[in-house]
Order: C-alpha cells, then structure tokens, then sequence
C-alpha cells in the first residue's frame, strides 16, 4: 500500500488540537489581489499586484519617513473635552473613550520631530482611526503648536492629511481650526520655511479646505479621494453625471490642483529633495 495513503478513515485530530489561521496573515486589496501582511509591510503597505496604497496611520508614516523610527512627539497627551455636551447615539466623552481605546491614540493626530535622511523635520499625521480623521479643537490645536514649534526652531513642517473633515461633536468650535491652522501656516511661508502638504486617502471635508490644499508643495498618494464634498452630494447638487475618476488624486493632478503625486517607497526621498531644493541647499544622496 501506497504510504501516502489514509490508514484510518475521517478526520480523527481532536477539536482542541485543531488550528485556525491567525488573523491578518492576508489582506485583500479592493482588485480582489491577495498580498502576505508581512511582504505588504515590506513594500511600504502598497500591494505589489496592484500598487493600491493601504490605508495607514501615523505610527506607518513616522517608520517611513524618520531616520530609524525615532522622534520626539510633541503635546502627545493633549485631550478632547466637551464643551457643547453633545450628544447623538452616544455621548460625545463616551465616543471620545471607545476611539481611544479601540486605537490607543489620544486624538486624531500625531506631531513629532525627528530626523530624516539626516536633517530635521517636524510632522503632523493625521490618524483616520480615531473618529474618521475628524478635525476638532485638539486636531487643530496640536497642528498649530506643531508649526510654532517648526517656527522658533526654524524646521520645515509637512502635515499629512487623512480626514473625514471637521468634527460635527464640536461644531463651530471645530470650523475654527480651519482659521487657526491656516494662519499658522501663512507665519510659516512669512518666515520662509518650507510647508508640505500630503494628501492621502481620504482628505475631505474642512481639511480639504484648510491646510490640506496650503502647502508650498501639495502632494498626494496614487489613487486618493481628494475633496471637499464627497462625490453624491456634488452630483446631487450640480445635476450632472460627474467624469471618470473624480475627485481622485490623478483627477487633481491633471486639473492642476497638485504638484506632483508620489509612489509611498519614493516619499522620504521627494519630499527632502524638495526641501534641499527650495531651502537651496546641497542635495541629499
């Protein structure tokens, strides 16, 4: 008898011995390709069958872009609070809990120092994680904290942008960030130091309007929705079928909304060629 045949017959292994594939050793991309999670966390999170960019937050983007993952945050445990008492399905606090233990993030947004590719640079990174990448009093209040600190120690400043918009829990107060945020960066540009804006997907909403469309350089990922309104609410306004590819950062780019956009793998090196470039200083290798 063949001795890859069955002397018994059935599955006789024990329930409890029975193994289930661990969670996450996959991930399919919205073509349907199928990628191994940790060869997609050495292609920079983008799908090497398809080159979809996988949406990450600040902890991804701090690892590729800082020198040896290492940095200083900045205002890192500066809270929400709920001066409107607001209410819906839940509580605003009790919103504000269950974001920051399901991410173990304290807001939507990560500001930090650091090195890369050898020079000093400050970003903020938005986290769509906590509550959509909603922009609310501490969103905004860490990005401005974040540029004064560019500005005294005269560091460029890069925002990277992935947002629903602005956080409907606090109202007005959360559409005055867009004023806050964007006078920060006009002290930048008075001062003459480099603001780069990444728009990644989705930037909707009042970033959109505020510092996401700002930068000296507006750049973006291959295929991020980009815009204010999403695209039902502009067809049901306008009337009309929209085009092919609306509101995509390949949309943008051809319509002259951005300068440029860039291939995850490439950003450290475009947007510190960059700096070298408008700062006039020897290029980095």
């Amino acid at each position: 008898m063949a001795w890859f045949k069955r002397k018994e017959k059935g599955i006789t292994t024990a329930t409890e011995q029975k193994k289930d594939i661990p969670k996450g050793l996959w991930y399919k991309s919205p073509t349907g390709k199928i990628v191994d999670s940790k060869e997609l966390e050495k292609n920079f999170y983008v799908s090497p069958e398809d080159g979809y960019h996988v949406r990450i937050g600040s902890k991804e983007y701090f690892e590729i872009l800082f020198d040896d993952n290492k940095f200083k945050e900045l205002d890192a445990n500066l809270t929400s609070k709920d001066p409107l008492k607001f209410e819906d399905t839940k509580k605003y606090p009790d919103r504000l809990k269950a974001a920051e233990e399901k991410t173990k993030l304290k807001d939507a947004v990560r500001c930090a120092v650091g090195k890369s590719k050898g020079n000093d640079l400050v970003i903020a990174c938005m986290d769509f994680a906590f509550i959509g990448g909603s922009m609310g009093s501490v969103v905004g209040e860490k990005i401005a904290r974040a540029a004064d600190y560019a500005l005294k120690n005269k560091l460029p400043f890069m925002i990277i942008s992935k947002s629903g918009g602005a956080r409907m829990m606090e109202a007005a107060l959360s559409l005055m960030q867009l004023a806050k945020t964007s006078a920060k960066l006009g002290q930048l540009a008075d001062a003459g130091l480099p603001y780069i804006s990444l728009c990644t997907d989705p930037t909707t909403g009042g970033t959109t309007a505020s510092f996401a469309m700002l930068g000296d350089i507006n750049i973006a990922e291959p295929g991020a929705l980009i815009g204010f309104a999403g695209p039902r609410v502009v067809r049901d306004t306008t009337g009309q079928e929209l085009p092919e590819g609306f509101q995509t950062s390949e949309f943008l780019l051809e319509h002259g909304f951005l300068d440029f956009i860039t291939h995850r793998k490439e950003l450290k090196n475009r947007v510190n060629l960059y700096i070298d470039l408008i700062t006039n200083k020897p290029l980095r290798a």
